[in-house]
């Protein structure tokens, strides 16, 4: 099945400036790099989470919740 992904209007624009219209302006590959890294980031959050809710053993489940909550940034001490 193939995945579709969403990008923000703006980064879209950014790129067509870069590859259509082969703007080489460093600025914009920094902002392009940075709106990458965001949704790249987003897209394991939600894989780890989509894992922590239909992983098929108990074992997987948990370690999936581990990882999605350290990659999230909460403290243990706020953990069940």
């Amino acid at each position: 099945m193939k995945k579709n992904i969403q990008i923000p209007y703006e980064l879209f624009i950014e790129l067509i400036h870069v590859h259509l219209l082969e703007n080489e302006d460093p600025e914009i590959w920094k902002r392009i790099a940075a709106g990458l890294n965001t949704k790249i980031d987003s897209l394991v959050m939600h894989e780890l989470y989509e894992k922590y809710k239909t992983a098929p053993s108990e074992e997987e489940r948990e370690k999936a919740r581990q990882e999605y909550l350290n990659r999230r940034g909460i403290h243990k001490d706020f953990r069940w």
